[in-house]
């Protein structure tokens, strides 16, 4: 058994983390207890990886079971050997059936002392090591007193608290600069705070500056207060890393408004840091139904767990006719916060305001959706409790599609195109539904197509061709095919043979219409051609020579 212990601040800051302590921080999220034969007060020490190669564990730890299946006698053993260890808990993945743990597991919990809990199928294991290293450490810190009113995860409430102890604004932000909460504002705003705050993120310009001139680095590194002076129209700030286990969560910004910042502002500033790391850690592993959805829907997606579970999950029925749409939004104009076209183009604020208007869009047709971003611009709307009946449901489907591309195309300037995925009569089917609904996308996106919205059936030609080129991409071919040799030979005399080939094949041997789109005069093509039937040996006579050489010329690229 490979130990990862955990600790927090010291043995003695472990010795105070108790199971009920640690679950309060990273449970439903993250974590679903099933057993407890000793309570929730059980001392937790320290998380242990299970590894077969290495037995042994300490007293006090979470064993993480990663590999086995909680249904199994395997995990009736394990429990029994982490009880004679004396360990805390004993942690599995969801079973496959997505039930609870079978009766023997949870006798042999009972005999063994050993509290058993089930990971979340949309928090994999690496995420719930971070997250159990982040919650060790930060309920071992000792709440300050000044803030330990505030009910765990209520990021608003603790802006609020932080704001009343300095005197200042503040604003609570992730890694990523955006916004996860802030206090109510009575005195003057500053321009940067008020942008900040409208558009839930840092602007992208300011990120950038500070990127650029190493703070974040101070910031992540640094473990006390930094302050950045005043500044032509910005007043002085000062900043905290939230972090926890070696864990950066986020950060807490203070700004001064008006008035000086309260004497010991920076003494305040940094206790509530250490407060925060528990509601920082709360909110990332609860944070909120739209976030579980999320997970669970993308879960969903991707085959991970049982589908009735996470359909529960992510809000959506657990049975009846259901669909995936593949949006992708091209250039976006992004409007800014104030709404006058002066924000920074197509970046992380304008994706991110895209999904947010999908999802209100969606939940507008009063249809059960979630909406799961991807990258590249790239959303999956997963569309439930459509109509019983299926045609209903894929028109119902399509005109949702066709809605969504003239509200998003008109609000943010973007070239919206959506793939419409066949209809599936229950959840556990919508990984195919993807799958069709990214194939429709794929070919919406070729060159040349100026559909908008279609399913896999109005573009079945290109999504073919896609599946065969996919097929043939790195199909080892002889060296020496015709086509293959005039590549070689265009490499050193800038490149005409291969695009005079492509041209004729595209345009059916059609000599006038071949030299047209290629800009010169029939017979240089006709030249040209003897040309390449000399250097390469291609018959062009031959229909299964000319299906080969169009078939890798589609493969070079182009077309």
């Amino acid at each position: 058994m490979g130990t990862d212990a955990l600790p927090g601040e010291g043995a003695a800051g472990a010795a105070r983390v108790t199971l009920e302590g640690l679950l309060s921080v990273v449970g439903a999220g993250a974590l679903e207890l099933c057993a407890a034969p000793r309570g929730p007060g059980a001392a937790v020490a320290g998380v242990t990886v299970l590894d077969g190669l290495e037995p042994g564990t300490g007293p006090g730890e979470l064993v993480l079971a990663v590999g086995v299946d909680p249904e199994s006698a395997v995990a009736v053993d394990v429990v029994r050997r982490a009880g004679g260890a004396g360990a805390a808990a004993v942690v599995f993945g969801p079973g496959p059936s997505g039930r609870q743990p079978p009766p023997a597991l949870r006798t042999a919990a009972e005999e063994a002392g050993v509290a058993v809990l089930l990971r979340t199928a949309w928090c994999p294991w690496a995420r719930l090591v971070s997250v159990l290293r982040a919650g060790l450490a930060s309920v071992g810190v000792p709440p300050d007193p000044r803030t330990a009113a505030v009910p765990p995860g209520d990021l608003n409430g603790l802006a609020d608290a932080v704001a009343a102890l300095v005197g200042g604004a503040v604003t609570i932000e992730d890694t990523e600069s955006r916004v996860l909460a802030h206090s109510a504002t009575e005195g003057d705003v500053d321009e940067l705070r008020r942008l900040t705050v409208l558009g839930r993120r840092v602007p992208r310009w300011r990120v950038e500056a500070m990127r650029e001139d190493g703070f974040f680095r101070a910031l992540w590194g640094a473990g006390d207060v930094l302050h950045r002076p005043a500044g032509g129209e910005n007043p002085e700030r000062l900043v905290a890393a939230v972090r926890a286990g070696g864990e950066v969560l986020g950060s807490i910004w203070v700004a001064a408004e008006g008035r000086p910042l309260a004497p010991g502002a920076a003494d305040a500033l940094r206790a509530a840091a250490r407060s925060a790391a528990a509601h920082l850690l709360h909110h990332r592993t609860r944070g909120g139904h739209e976030r579980l959805a999320e997970d669970a829907a993308r879960a969903l997606l991707e085959g991970r767990g049982p589908a009735g579970v996470l359909a529960e999950r992510a809000g959506l029925p657990v049975r009846g006719n259901c669909a995936v749409l593949a949006v992708r939004t091209g250039s976006v104009r992004d409007a800014g916060p104030d709404g006058n076209g002066n924000g920074g183009g197509d970046d992380g604020d304008g994706d991110a305001r895209l999904h947010g208007l999908l999802a209100l869009y969606c939940a507008a047709h009063r249809h059960r959706t979630v909406a799961v971003p991807l990258n590249g611009r790239r959303t999956l709307v997963v569309l439930g409790g459509l109509d019983a009946d299926r045609r209903c449901a894929e028109e119902q489907a399509a005109r949702l599609g066709r809605s969504l591309v003239e509200q998003v195309s008109a609000a943010f300037g973007a070239d919206v195109r959506i793939g419409l995925g066949e209809v599936v009569a229950e959840p556990a089917e919508l990984p195919e539904s993807r799958r069709s609904a990214e194939d429709a996308l794929r070919a919406l996106l070729a060159p040349g197509e100026s559909r908008t919205v279609a399913r896999v059936g109005q573009v079945a030609e290109r999504v073919a061709l896609a599946r065969v080129r996919d097929a043939l991409d790195g199909l080892p071919l002889p060296p020496q095919t015709p086509v293959a040799r005039l590549a070689a030979l265009d490499d050193g005399n800038g490149g005409t043979m291969v695009a005079t080939l492509r041209a004729y094949l595209d345009h059916f041997g059609d000599v006038p219409a071949a030299s047209r789109a290629l800009g010169v005069h029939p017979n240089s093509l006709r030249y040209r051609l003897r040309r390449i039937t000399e250097v390469s040996g291609l018959d062009l006579a031959d229909p299964d020579a000319r299906l080969l050489a169009h078939l890798q010329l589609r493969l070079l690229g182009g077309g």
